[in-house]
């Protein structure tokens, strides 16, 4: 069965969700890979830094829990993007200390989550779409509560996620077969239909990697090749744009708007630049990306993400992004941050001339800057970060990746 995919959709209503813990089919507790049930007492910060993560960790949750929904979920108001909201709270809440599933307002939670459930395994309300972003971060709360009686849904959405994937002999808008060498191969779009990018591939491969696939399926593997035509190296992106651009090993958006014959896209567009330019987000979305699917360290690719990370290194803005837009996607990026990192292993980063940073402590730092008198975080208008839940959520699920070992 050939699966049709279009030009492009609207602009998802969420930026690049979140990680998740893993339930039975993954690493056992206490392994290098299994998750933490809360923040872990890492020796990587100072206790000054551990205690004031925490405080921001408790009044982001105090804050979430004051905004539920009447019926037990929560929203970006009205309703809107309830299921992906829903799930992205939840998310925070089975990962720290005293709220597992047995929680009233867990439970609760995840009955009105799983009232999205569809037949094909998907979790996403119908009539607003988005339906990989969607299942995606439901899959990652189910497998963050690492309860056994959730495995059969898990199971249900790693199997419609990986159907999302867009493989040779998928049908394009014009009715033709994809061939192996178009750059819209192994790439996924907001829902089954649509142009693939970057952000809604690093979020599904995260899912997946967080809900134990391996690094090696072939299903990561094809998102690998979509990963790699995405990044600014012209030694391993034939992308016509990667080899007039800046080839500085960073990311972008999408590969490709329009197939082969088409140019990618970067949402830190520079109106006369030759090329595309990366910008942070992207560029540490693409960096988890790769050591997800067992790219080795030593990978040129990777040590390209690395140099560009070095040389961009900042948490006072979006890194790259143009000056007039450097807040756009600051939380999200705060997010991806703290995920590439921790996967990376390494507490210190040093930048490019050579400083020095404890990662950690500076997302901290850099967290607790921001924080509004309630305990919430809001940003800018764009990618709906303005919404306090939304940048809220990311906020607190950075400080849980900066509190784990």
């Amino acid at each position: 069965m050939r699966m049709s995919i279009g030009l492009s959709l609207p602009a998802a209503l969420l930026a690049g969700l979140v990680s998740c813990a893993v339930i039975a089919q993954t690493a056992p507790p206490g392994s290098a890979e299994a998750p933490s049930t809360g923040p872990a007492q890492t020796e990587d910060i100072s206790k000054r830094h551990r205690q004031t993560a925490a405080e921001l960790v408790d009044g982001g949750i105090k804050y979430l829990l004051s905004k539920r929904d009447a019926d037990g979920g929560w929203s970006l108001g009205g309703g809107v993007a309830k299921p992906a909201v829903t799930a992205m709270v939840l998310k925070v809440l089975v990962q720290q200390p005293g709220y597992d599933t047995k929680h009233p307002a867990v439970s609760k939670g995840f009955n009105v989550l799983l009232g999205y459930r569809q037949k094909n395994g998907g979790i996403y309300n119908p009539k607003e779409g988005r339906e990989n972003y969607t299942t995606a971060v439901a899959l990652m709360a189910l497998a963050a509560a690492r309860d056994q009686k959730f495995q059969s849904v898990v199971n249900d959405a790693i199997k419609y996620l990986k159907g999302l994937q867009i493989i040779p002999g998928s049908e394009s808008p014009d009715g033709e077969a994809i061939k192996e060498d178009d750059p819209r191969v192994g790439g996924v779009s907001y829902g089954q239909h649509g142009r693939p990018d970057l952000s809604n591939v690093g979020m599904w491969l995260e899912a997946l990697h967080e809900a134990g696939v391996s690094g090696d399926d072939p299903h990561i593997q094809r998102a690998l090749v979509f990963v790699t035509k995405s990044q600014n190296r012209s030694e391993s992106n034939p992308q016509p744009w990667a080899k007039i651009g800046t080839n500085d090993g960073g990311f972008v958006y999408a590969p490709a708007v329009r197939g082969s014959a088409g140019t990618g896209e970067s949402k830190a567009a520079d109106p006369g630049a030759v090329g595309l330019r990366s910008y942070g987000s992207m560029t540490y979305t693409g960096f988890k990306s790769m050591l997800y699917a067992a790219v080795g360290r030593k990978d040129g690719r990777v040590q390209a993400a690395l140099r560009w990370i070095q040389r961009y290194w900042r948490l006072d803005s979006n890194p790259n992004m143009p000056a007039v837009r450097s807040q756009q996607g600051l939380y999200y990026y705060y997010h991806v941050f703290a995920k590439a990192l921790r996967a990376w292993g390494e507490p210190v980063i040093s930048d490019a001339k050579g400083s020095k940073h404890n990662w950690r402590e500076e997302l901290i730092d850099a967290l607790k800057a921001r924080v509004k008198k309630d305990g919430s975080w809001e940003g800018d208008r764009r990618w709906y970060e303005a919404d306090p839940i939304l940048s809220t959520c990311y906020a607190v699920l950075a400080l849980q990746e900066a509190l784990r070992k």
